[in-house]
Parts: C-alpha cells; sequence; structure tokens
C-alpha cells in the first residue's frame, strides 16, 4: 500500500506501482499457502490465472466458470471457502484482495495475519485495504526494510474472544 493508505487508485488500477520486490514477496507468500482468494476486481486487474497456485475468485456472476483446474470461480460464503479448502488439505491461504473480499473475511474473523508492503507512493484518494469502517487490534510481528524505500510490516489480528 502507498505511505497513505491506498492500494490501489481505483478497482481497475494495475498493481504496476509496488516494485519488485513486493512482487517478488507477493509470488513467494502465495506459492507456500498453495491458494490465494480474490475478488473479481482483483482478478480482471491481473488479467490471467498466477501459476503454481490455485486461484480462488469471488464473484455473484453465475457466468463465469472456468475449466482451468487452477481457477475457481465461486459465489460461496468466506467460512464455506475456507471449510472446503480445509477440506482439500490446504491449511493457509492467501487473501489478495480487494477492499470488499478482505472486508468480507476479516468481518467473519477468518484473517489471522495481514502483510503490508508500504511503498514510497501518495495516491491522495483510492481504495483502502479495506471497504468498510473496522476497529481491529494489531500486534506486529516483524519489520523488514526489502528495499532503501519499501518496508514490509507483518501483523497478527487480535481477535476478541467470543
Amino acid at each position: 500500500m502507498t505511505a497513505d493508505g491506498m492500494i490501489a487508485k481505483n478497482s481497475m488500477q494495475p498493481v504496476d506501482w509496488t516494485g519488485k520486490e513486493d512482487k517478488q514477496y507477493f509470488v513467494r507468500i502465495t506459492r507456500e499457502a498453495g491458494v490465494m482468494i480474490m475478488g473479481s476486481k482483483t482478478f480482471d486487474t491481473i488479467g490471467r490465472v498466477l501459476p503454481g497456485r490455485k486461484n480462488i475468485v469471488m464473484t455473484r456472476d453465475k457466468k463465469r466458470q472456468s475449466n482451468d483446474p487452477d481457477l475457481m470461480f465461486t459465489d460461496q460464503a468466506p467460512v464455506q471457502i475456507v471449510n472446503d479448502l480445509a477440506l482439500q488439505g490446504f491449511t493457509s491461504v492467501a487473501l489478495i484482495g480487494g477492499s470488499v473480499v478482505n472486508t468480507l473475511f476479516i468481518k467473519e474473523r477468518l484473517i489471522d495475519e495481514i502483510h503490508v508492503t508500504l511503498v514510497p507512493r501518495l495516491f491522495g484518494k483510492g481504495l483502502a485495504l479495506f471497504s468498510e469502517s473496522l476497529d481491529i487490534e494489531l500486534e506486529l510481528l516483524d519489520v523488514e526494510k526489502i528495499t532503501k524505500a519499501h518496508v514490509l510490516l507483518k501483523y497478527k489480528v487480535i481477535k476478541p474472544q467470543d
């Protein structure tokens, strides 16, 4: 995200502004998870199935279907998606956005960690990490300087006890 907290200028902006090191981290962490979940706008912005991992796209558009074994379009609720992935043997999932999908998952307490690369840019206005007002506590797990100007922050999401 930018230094002023934006993940994009708008919902269709390609993520071509974050830098090589951020992209390398993204590839590594999503391949380690083996599966990533995103909204349809995020998928359309990427423009293709990312290889080496399962791509799950949340959409309400029933016409969107795929014969590619690494691409699945779904209108399932976040908890159902996570449960189905657990039954398939996945123990980790990379949630890659956008802000609406991120909000759906955090509201259902399905996000354990948030990894953010701070990029030395300012957009002023744009899309935030989440699409709604939230009040969620985080615990800083790690700070890593990945270039002279980029910082990777890793947070644990503090979940209230039920």
